[in-house]
């Protein structure tokens, strides 16, 4: 759940990190996790076929779209690993 603090809407859950990733990467499989406890400095391996052909900027960039309004409020901070699946296998 949300928690209020100073009036506004302050922070997010491992879970809504996930969905709202996969909203926009369809196939993703997340492991996220949350840094600091307080729901906005996340840690993110996500792997998708959708990133075949495509460099780490661009990945980045994919997935970031996804958190724009996020970004402008609880989500501080997300540090992102993203693979291919044929990566991820070799990894």
């Amino acid at each position: 759940p949300r928690t209020c603090k100073m009036g506004k809407e302050s922070d997010m859950t491992v879970e809504e990190l996930g969905t709202l990733i996969r909203n926009q990467v369809g196939d993703a499989e997340i492991m996220a996790r949350d840094l600091t406890g307080e729901g906005n400095d996340f840690e993110a391996v996500i792997v998708s076929d959708l990133f075949t052909g495509k460099g780490r900027l661009e990945r980045q960039r994919l997935v970031m779209s996804a958190l724009t309004k996020e970004l402008q409020g609880p989500l501080h901070a997300l540090t992102l690993k993203t693979y291919t699946r044929e990566e991820w296998d070799k990894a």
